[in-house]
């Protein structure tokens, strides 16, 4: 059994140090909503949990970190998972007490939590992620088809929380409480799931990542976010006269829902070979091949491990077996002696 790999302290601290600043700023606001005893009471109730909380944290990030070189992320899926478990049911019990809130509501705290959220749920997400630390995506080209990735999977995750945010930001009129119910646990789904099912593709991979492989994600959000969040921002704005409605993410959502259709139907009109991977390593063997002396003895062995790499993935073009041959015609004749 192999050993454990050693942490990653940088990616164990800023995640501890995202969570932890994330779960003290909503804590602060649930002891100022309230008063008297009860604050008292919430207090405890707040200290208690975080303190259980802290325990299961320091054990996952310390597995998260430790995963940060490899290809696995399922602790890292636990730790997104019980982070945003958590946060929610807290935002849940502020927003509540915003609406029963009867002095005058103070826009500014609920800018603030709205800013608070959106910068630390990303980033959580971002870090977790890791691509510049992970070794199987050491290639150029791999680490852009990651970081397109990333910027989608941020930016789905903004039109979320703004969505979820308009509950709290101001006082609604007109909407059934079913309605605001619904949305809010709708969001709050979204938030627990759909990055998960990103790192479950990310981790899936490997070494032979593809972005014609990872559809799951890109299919999921233009159904859950780009056309259903489109059609609530619609319907708040036309059934309940919805002036706060954000005209940038719906229209985030119809350039989306154009973008990501074009690349679904791209990748199944025009399937990537699977063995493109292997006959770029059999091409790289043959220039290497060209430009090393390779001594008469070994010519013969290191033809046939060229050919048989060949054949593992995809067969390799005879051009470069012939261009082999032509470039070393001393070792042609060294074979021929000792054959």
């Amino acid at each position: 059994m192999a050993p454990p790999l050693p942490a990653n302290k940088p990616h164990v601290c800023m995640s501890a140090l995202v969570i932890v600043s994330t779960m003290a700023a909503t804590d602060v606001y649930l002891a100022e909503q309230n008063g008297g005893l009860r604050k008292m009471g919430v207090c405890i109730m707040i200290v208690v949990g975080d303190l259980c909380f802290l325990a299961v944290l320091r054990y996952v990030a310390v597995w998260v970190g430790a995963e940060v070189k490899t290809a696995r992320r399922g602790y890292a899926m636990i730790l997104w998972f019980l982070f945003v478990f958590v946060l929610e049911i807290k935002l849940y019990f502020i927003y509540q007490n915003y609406k029963a809130e009867r002095r005058t509501p103070d826009p500014l705290a609920r800018k603030t939590l709205t800013l608070l959220i959106s910068i630390c749920i990303p980033s959580l997400y971002v870090i977790l992620v890791a691509t510049d630390h992970m070794e199987y995506v050491r290639a150029f080209r791999k680490k852009e088809d990651l970081r397109n990735r990333l910027f989608w999977v941020v930016i789905d995750l903004l039109d979320v929380l703004e969505i979820q945010a308009n509950l709290w930001e101001l006082q609604r009129k007109g909407i059934p409480l079913w309605v605001e119910g619904l949305i809010f646990f709708y969001c709050y789904s979204l938030l627990l799931v759909l990055p998960c099912v990103s790192l479950s593709e990310i981790s899936m991979q490997g070494e032979q990542i593809a972005p014609h492989k990872m559809m799951l994600y890109p299919i999921l959000s233009l159904v859950t976010i780009n056309l259903v969040t489109l059609f609530i921002r619609g319907g708040n704005m036309l059934l309940y006269h919805d002036q706060r409605v954000s005209a940038v993410f719906m229209g985030k959502n119809i350039l989306a829902i154009a973008i990501k259709t074009c690349t679904v139907l791209q990748y199944q009109s025009h399937p990537v070979n699977d063995g493109s991977a292997d006959t770029r390593q059999v091409c790289l063997l043959g220039e290497e091949a060209l430009q090393t002396p390779v001594p008469a003895a070994q010519h013969h062995k290191l033809f046939h491990s060229i050919a048989g790499a060949g054949t593992a993935g995809e067969p390799t073009e005879p051009s470069h077996l012939q261009e082999i041959q032509r470039n070393n015609p001393t070792n042609n004749q060294g074979e021929e002696m000792v054959t």
